[in-house]
Protein backbone atom coordinates (compact mmCIF):
# COMPACT_ATOMS: atom_id res chain seq x y z
CA UNK A 1 0.00 0.00 0.00
CA UNK A 2 3.02 2.07 0.23
CA UNK A 3 3.60 2.79 -3.13
CA UNK A 4 0.03 3.12 -3.76
CA UNK A 5 0.56 6.23 -1.50
CA UNK A 6 3.40 7.60 -2.82
CA UNK A 7 1.95 7.28 -6.57
CA UNK A 8 -0.54 8.75 -5.56
CA UNK A 9 1.11 11.74 -3.79
CA UNK A 10 3.36 12.43 -6.55
CA UNK A 11 0.61 12.39 -8.87
CA UNK A 12 -1.16 14.87 -7.13
CA UNK A 13 1.76 17.34 -6.03
CA UNK A 14 2.89 17.15 -9.53
CA UNK A 15 -0.55 18.05 -11.29
CA UNK A 16 -1.32 20.43 -8.66
CA UNK A 17 2.34 22.23 -9.32
CA UNK A 18 1.77 22.40 -13.03
CA UNK A 19 -1.95 23.76 -12.71
CA UNK A 20 -0.86 26.47 -10.63
CA UNK A 21 1.93 27.44 -12.71
CA UNK A 22 -0.06 27.05 -16.38
CA UNK A 23 -2.78 29.31 -14.92
CA UNK A 24 -0.22 31.71 -13.78
CA UNK A 25 1.85 32.30 -17.03
CA UNK A 26 -0.40 31.05 -19.48
CA UNK A 27 -3.70 32.48 -18.84
CA UNK A 28 -4.42 35.17 -21.96
CA UNK A 29 -1.53 33.91 -24.13
CA UNK A 30 -1.40 32.55 -27.19
CA UNK A 31 -0.36 28.39 -27.55
CA UNK A 32 3.60 28.35 -26.61
CA UNK A 33 5.28 25.66 -28.88
CA UNK A 34 7.44 23.50 -27.24
CA UNK A 35 10.09 21.07 -28.90
CA UNK A 36 9.95 22.04 -32.42
CA UNK A 37 5.77 21.96 -32.18
CA UNK A 38 5.42 18.61 -30.97
CA UNK A 39 3.81 20.15 -27.79
CA UNK A 40 2.05 23.53 -27.16
CA UNK A 41 1.36 24.33 -24.16
CA UNK A 42 -1.92 26.36 -23.79
CA UNK A 43 -4.48 26.77 -21.15
CA UNK A 44 -8.03 25.51 -21.06
CA UNK A 45 -10.93 25.50 -18.37
CA UNK A 46 -12.46 21.95 -19.42
CA UNK A 47 -16.40 21.76 -17.84
CA UNK A 48 -16.09 18.16 -19.15
CA UNK A 49 -13.98 14.97 -20.18
CA UNK A 50 -11.91 14.30 -23.57
CA UNK A 51 -12.95 14.67 -26.25
CA UNK A 52 -15.65 17.41 -25.07
CA UNK A 53 -17.31 14.63 -23.52
CA UNK A 54 -20.34 15.66 -21.13
CA UNK A 55 -19.35 19.05 -20.73
CA UNK A 56 -23.03 20.25 -19.07
CA UNK A 57 -22.28 17.03 -16.74
CA UNK A 58 -19.52 18.69 -14.53
CA UNK A 59 -20.90 17.28 -11.17
CA UNK A 60 -21.37 13.41 -12.92
CA UNK A 61 -17.85 13.12 -13.37
CA UNK A 62 -16.75 14.63 -10.02
CA UNK A 63 -19.28 11.99 -8.45
CA UNK A 64 -17.84 9.47 -10.41
CA UNK A 65 -14.22 10.80 -9.35
CA UNK A 66 -15.20 10.16 -5.90
CA UNK A 67 -16.43 6.53 -6.39
CA UNK A 68 -13.06 6.24 -8.41
CA UNK A 69 -11.29 7.21 -5.40
CA UNK A 70 -13.62 5.58 -3.01
CA UNK A 71 -13.11 2.27 -4.45
CA UNK A 72 -9.35 2.16 -4.47
CA UNK A 73 -9.52 3.47 -1.06
CA UNK A 74 -11.59 -0.01 -0.19
CA UNK A 75 -9.59 -2.23 -2.39
CA UNK A 76 -5.81 -0.77 -1.64
CA UNK A 77 -5.27 -3.19 2.09
CA UNK A 78 -6.04 -6.04 -0.49
CA UNK A 79 -2.96 -5.04 -2.81
CA UNK A 80 0.40 -7.49 -3.30
CA UNK A 81 1.35 -6.62 -6.33
CA UNK A 82 3.46 -3.81 -7.04
CA UNK A 83 2.46 -3.27 -10.19
CA UNK A 84 -0.92 -3.48 -9.08
CA UNK A 85 -0.39 -0.84 -6.43
CA UNK A 86 1.44 1.64 -9.01
CA UNK A 87 -1.08 1.90 -11.55
CA UNK A 88 -3.97 2.43 -8.52
CA UNK A 89 -2.00 4.63 -7.42
CA UNK A 90 -1.46 6.47 -10.48
CA UNK A 91 -4.79 6.46 -11.45
CA UNK A 92 -6.01 7.69 -7.74
CA UNK A 93 -4.00 10.50 -7.92
CA UNK A 94 -5.45 11.46 -11.29
CA UNK A 95 -8.79 11.27 -10.23
CA UNK A 96 -8.44 13.38 -7.27
CA UNK A 97 -6.03 15.50 -8.66
CA UNK A 98 -8.97 16.11 -11.55
CA UNK A 99 -11.81 16.32 -8.75
CA UNK A 100 -9.63 18.75 -6.41
CA UNK A 101 -10.20 21.20 -9.57
CA UNK A 102 -14.45 20.42 -10.30
CA UNK A 103 -14.04 21.00 -6.30
CA UNK A 104 -12.66 23.97 -5.83
CA UNK A 105 -12.30 25.97 -9.34
CA UNK A 106 -15.12 28.49 -10.42
CA UNK A 107 -17.96 28.23 -10.92
CA UNK A 108 -18.09 26.62 -7.77
CA UNK A 109 -18.63 23.62 -6.15
CA UNK A 110 -19.12 20.28 -8.26
CA UNK A 111 -18.80 22.26 -11.14
CA UNK A 112 -15.59 23.75 -11.59
CA UNK A 113 -13.51 23.32 -14.66
CA UNK A 114 -10.53 21.05 -14.88
CA UNK A 115 -7.29 23.06 -15.70
CA UNK A 116 -5.59 21.48 -18.97
CA UNK A 117 -2.89 22.95 -20.35
CA UNK A 118 -0.74 20.57 -22.75
CA UNK A 119 -1.86 20.20 -26.68
CA UNK A 120 0.00 17.56 -28.85
CA UNK A 121 0.75 18.11 -32.23
CA UNK A 122 -1.30 21.02 -32.71
CA UNK A 123 -2.96 23.77 -30.51
CA UNK A 124 -6.30 23.81 -29.51
CA UNK A 125 -6.68 20.13 -28.94
CA UNK A 126 -7.05 19.79 -32.74
CA UNK A 127 -5.39 16.19 -32.65
CA UNK A 128 -5.80 15.10 -29.66
CA UNK A 129 -7.48 16.48 -26.54
CA UNK A 130 -5.56 19.06 -24.05
CA UNK A 131 -4.72 17.16 -21.16
CA UNK A 132 -2.91 18.02 -17.76
CA UNK A 133 -0.75 15.86 -15.14
CA UNK A 134 -3.80 13.94 -14.13
CA UNK A 135 -5.16 12.79 -17.17
CA UNK A 136 -1.61 11.60 -18.21
CA UNK A 137 -1.84 9.53 -14.58
CA UNK A 138 -4.78 8.04 -14.99
CA UNK A 139 -4.50 6.73 -18.74
CA UNK A 140 -1.06 5.48 -17.64
CA UNK A 141 -2.17 3.29 -14.33
CA UNK A 142 -5.19 2.66 -16.28
CA UNK A 143 -2.67 1.28 -19.14
CA UNK A 144 -0.60 -0.98 -16.73
CA UNK A 145 -3.70 -2.36 -14.33
CA UNK A 146 -5.18 -3.81 -18.23
CA UNK A 147 -1.42 -5.04 -18.85
CA UNK A 148 -1.35 -6.34 -15.41
CA UNK A 149 -4.38 -8.59 -16.15
CA UNK A 150 -3.49 -9.38 -19.72
CA UNK A 151 -0.38 -11.03 -18.35
CA UNK A 152 -2.56 -13.35 -15.57
CA UNK A 153 -1.28 -10.85 -13.12
CA UNK A 154 -3.53 -10.50 -10.31
CA UNK A 155 -3.78 -7.24 -7.45
CA UNK A 156 -3.12 -10.31 -4.39
CA UNK A 157 0.46 -10.62 -6.07
CA UNK A 158 -0.68 -14.53 -7.45
CA UNK A 159 -0.14 -15.29 -10.89
CA UNK A 160 -3.21 -17.13 -13.37
CA UNK A 161 -2.37 -19.80 -15.55
CA UNK A 162 -3.84 -19.82 -19.27
CA UNK A 163 -7.09 -20.58 -19.63
CA UNK A 164 -8.33 -19.88 -15.61
CA UNK A 165 -11.44 -17.61 -15.54
CA UNK A 166 -11.47 -14.19 -13.84
CA UNK A 167 -14.75 -13.96 -14.66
Amino acid sequence: MGLLILAAAVVITLDVATKVVAVARLEGRQPIPVAGGLVYLQLIRNPGAAFGIATAMTWVLALIAMGVAATIIWFAPRLRSTWWALGLGLVFGGAVGNLADRIFRTPGLLEGRVVDFISVFAPDGRVWPVFNVADSAICVGGALIVLMALLGRDYDGGVRKAGEGGA
